[in-house]
């Protein structure tokens, strides 16, 4: 009986809420398969002939396409089918898989508030569904969840299409040649309450908040005589269903975040179609010395707290602490005393009204008070809000690795010296306070502006960075940022083995890339200078996560020349097809305002790779692409970042960003007891090797969460499911470094260290990031925050292993031109790990300080990224995910 007869004779199945859907046999066969995988005798045939009797009880039972079986009745009668066949342990198995599927929607009903599940809630599990139900979900002000996880990708997926919308060549015209009267429109914003859900799309309702992203993305383009008609005969259109065609685009959109292949930074997804309207991640302000500017960039920030976001600030303009002021004979507080007025701010405007804002908080190395900002924060308590960075530019490189002793003079902010200081002092300074207390971190500003094409266009320098670091911006420019699933980007081979599907990486790249150019137009921003600086660089920042999953899958190391290798041509991809796609929405929709007074112009990218490795190492024609870009310009100033995804990728059920697996296995205590958190990946790969149970689970958990160094563990298996602790602070920096060659933003991500590392391999990974040509770099020594924060072993717990560099990064460092850089990183590198590396204790049992716990539901956080996630609710430290 094949499945054309099966649809003929039964054609439909009752759901649990009463609704009729299509008989799909496949699914029978999927639940029987999973049944027998958990008896150890998976056999996708056994399980079809087993689907096949299933449905022939169900006709001989008396249903028919007149009378459709239940749920209910479809699962009763597999278990009587598998129980008359002689298969009573794939019977039991069954049985206790529709249990646990039971308790599942069980809870899933309840974490949402819904009596049904939608698409969504079925196909995400249930941690995925705690982080939406915890932080996307739309509520009443009885905090209720008033929305389902399918409504909140249709609510992002509408608003983003009308950004395509107006661009459609018969409304449209890039060459402004047709004014309107935008009053006419504005008008309309006094009235949303009277168009809410109005107007629809093919069957998307456009609810108030969509409307009001089309009204101002119409008054937009029409204030530039760009939209061919006026308001009220687009109205018209809409209504005549002219534009039903972009119904598909919609559908387009859901898919991509419905399917957990892209999804869009957090603010995105709370925010679009919603109230505040503000899809924005980060944002940079200035802080002028004078207290007009101050409290002006102190008042944009409030309003970008209470909109979502976070902020970056370069706080070096600000006089040092006990300088005179001219205009009242007083002494200026200093930098340190500002931050903590923003601090302040921060910590009593919600985001969102829903947590604490971000910052970045950034003094160059030139500054006299540049001692006192690094040792700030080595106490708990101390600006919590705030990463804090040291920025340095070529002459502080050249004081500590040029002739001499290294003597370096700060100056005050008008450029005058003001005492000598010991370059090498400094940086040991800096090292030791990350070494105890992971910050502050390091920004190079010289690798930042080294491909800076904006510079001539803005008048200068890139000065600051938001939040995390990842994205170096000019004052009220903003983050826009997505980021690509690429565990999900495989395809099985004959062999059953994964292969990466680039034809399909491609695609995606080119469909997000005009999702994120759209976020641009139909954001609704805090401050009107932000809207005005990201409407005129329109920069976007596109990345990925789930690279260590996508690594495992193919059965390639982390930190192998192959490994390295593949991320290589992953990260130019990236880029390459994201500007490519930029160049195409340039034609359509016209180049970012400022291209034309930047180096675009001239055939300059900012992009290291295609400057710095050889034209043999190159995968795609970027000569080409120059040549398009010089002829028709380029839609977003910088196309790629990639950022922090630590809620993203729990949303999206994979590996965080590019960083490699935090653990393999963890332990998790709840209420009820204790239970090991396993990364499905393994899992899976245990149960085929009949690996898998509870005692081996502890002990990798009691292994720092790693496989390295057990037994029982095949050496295949040590070395390619790697976790951040397996791999060398040196290698860390070599593949941050090999995604920046390529990435035309930066790059979030943590250089893991082991306890027993010094201040001085700390100052060496700085001085390796930098020779890599890294932009920044946050160092996280294990256990340096107080308390380590997550629950990954018992009190026993003990590292049987030792971590020493890939020969890969050991040939670079030999070929490093700079003596002294080489000389310093050579003998950190050749220290090898200590004879008796002292233990940690992860297992908590006192207090933890409070900074160490999610300020949503107080459970520990998880450092990574250069950022807290809490691993139960999926609160963020970073806004972008």
């Amino acid at each position: 009986m094949d499945n054309s007869t099966i649809g003929s004779t039964i054609g439909a199945i009752r759901k649990r809420n009463g609704t009729l859907d299509n008989f799909n046999m496949d699914k029978i066969t999927n639940a029987i398969s999973k049944a027998l995988a958990a008896t150890s005798e998976a056999d996708h045939d056994l399980a079809s002939e087993l689907a096949h009797g299933v449905v022939k009880k169900l006709v001989q039972q008396g249903f028919s396409i007149s009378i459709p079986p239940s749920v209910e009745d479809i699962q009763d009668m597999v278990e009587s089918t598998l129980i008359e066949s002689g298969h009573s342990e794939i019977a039991k198995a069954y049985i206790l898989y529709r249990h646990e599927r039971r308790k599942i929607r069980d809870e899933k009903l309840r974490l949402l508030n819904a009596k049904a599940l939608d698409p969504v809630a079925k196909s995400f599990d249930l941690n995925s569904l705690r982080v939406l139900a915890s932080r996307y979900l739309l509520r009443n002000n009885k905090g209720e969840i008033t929305e389902g996880p399918s409504e909140l990708f249709e609510r992002v997926a509408v608003l983003i299409s009308v950004g395509d919308l107006l661009y459609d060549s018969e409304l449209f015209d890039k060459e402004g040649r047709h004014p309107q009267d935008v009053g006419e429109a504005r008008g309309y914003l006094d009235k949303l309450d009277s168009f809410d859900c109005k107007f629809k799309i093919g069957n998307y309702y456009l609810n108030k908040y969509h409307f009001r992203a089309l009204i101002n993305h119409y008054v937009t383009l029409a204030g530039k005589g760009q939209m061919k008609v006026g308001f009220k005969d687009l109205l018209t259109q809409i209504i005549a269903k002219r534009h039903n065609n972009y119904a598909e685009r919609i559908s387009e959109y859901y898919e991509l975040m419905a399917s957990q292949d892209f999804l869009p930074n957090s603010p995105t997804m709370m925010n679009a179609g919603g109230r505040l309207g503000q899809l924005s991640a980060c944002f940079v302000l200035n802080m002028p010395d004078d207290m007009g500017g101050i409290m002006k960039s102190t008042s944009d920030a409030a309003m970008i707290f209470k909109s979502g976001g976070g902020v970056g600030i370069n706080y070096s303009d600000l006089r040092q602490e006990g300088d005179i002021v001219a205009s009242t004979s007083g002494v200026a507080s200093g930098p340190v005393s500002f931050m903590n007025i923003i601090n302040t701010v921060t910590e009593v405007v919600k985001q969102g009204g829903k947590r604490r804002g971000a910052n970045m908080g950034i003094i160059e190395a030139w500054h006299p008070d540049v001692e006192k900002f690094i040792t700030n924060k080595t106490e708990a308590g101390i600006l919590e809000n705030f990463n804090v960075s040291v920025g340095v530019w070529e002459d502080f490189w050249q004081a500590l690795a040029g002739p001499g002793e290294g003597k370096y003079m700060l100056r005050s902010t008008a450029g005058k010296p003001v005492r000598e200081i010991s370059a090498h002092q400094l940086i040991d300074l800096i090292a030791h306070s990350a070494w105890k207390s992971a910050e502050p971190g390091l920004i190079f500003f010289d690798n930042i502006n080294k491909y800076n094409v904006l510079a001539k266009a803005m008048g200068g320098a890139l000065r600051a960075t938001n939040p995390c670091g990842e994205q170096s911006l000019y004052p009220y420019e903003s983050c826009n940022l997505g980021s690509i699933n690429l565990a999900r980007l495989v395809k099985r081979k004959a062999d059953g083995e994964f292969e990466f599907d680039w034809q399909r990486y491609e695609e995606m790249i080119r469909k997000t890339t005009r999702f994120l150019d759209n976020v641009i137009d139909v954001n609704l921003y805090p401050v009107k200078e932000i809207d005005r600086a990201s409407k005129e660089s329109r920069r976007i920042g596109l990345g990925v996560m789930g690279v260590a999953d996508l690594l495992y899958k193919l059965r390639i190391p982390y930190n192998s020349k192959e490994g390295y290798d593949l991320q290589s041509k992953l990260a130019e991809a990236l880029t390459y097809y994201s500007m490519e796609e930029s160049v195409a929405l340039a034609k359509s929709r016209g180049e970012f305002p400022l291209c034309p007074q930047t180096e675009y112009p001239e055939g300059k990218i900012p992009v290291a790779g295609y400057y710095e490795l050889a034209r043999d190492e190159h995968t795609y024609d970027w000569d080409a692409l120059i040549d398009k870009i010089k002829r028709h310009g380029i839609r977003n100033a910088l196309t790629t970042t990639v950022a922090p995804t630590g809620t993203l990728s729990m949303l999206a059920d994979c590996s965080n960003g590019m960083e490699p697996s935090f653990a393999l296995v963890f332990e998790k205590r709840v209420t009820v007891g204790k239970f090991f958190y396993t990364n499905k990946i393994i899992a899976q790969i245990l149960k085929e090797h009949g690996l898998y149970n509870d005692d081996l689970l502890a002990r990798i958990s009691e292994n720092y969460g790693s496989l390295r160094g057990l037994e029982e563990i095949p050496e295949w298996m040590q070395k390619i499911f790697v976790t951040a602790m397996d791999i060398h602070w040196s290698d860390h920096l070599m593949v941050q470094s090999v995604w920046q060659e390529w990435i035309g933003n930066a790059i979030a991500k943590t250089i893991n260290m082991p306890n027993d590392v010094t201040a001085d391999d700390v100052k060496a990974s700085y001085l390796l990031a930098h020779e890599l040509g890294l932009k920044g770099t946050t160092v996280y020594r294990d256990g340096s925050r107080h308390k380590q924060v997550l629950h990954m072993a018992s009190e026993n717990s003990e590292k049987t292993f030792d971590v020493y560099p890939s020969l890969y990064i050991s040939e670079y460092v030999e070929k490093i031109q700079d003596r002294y850089v080489r000389t310093e990183v050579n003998a950190a590198l050749s220290s090898g790990p200590t004879e008796e590396a002292p233990t940690v204790d992860l297992n908590i049992t006192e207090t933890v300080p409070e900074e160490d716990l999610c300020p949503t539901c107080k459970n520990h956080l998880v450092f990574s990224e250069g950022c807290s996630t809490c691993i139960e609710c999926g609160f963020s430290g970073c806004t972008s995910g």
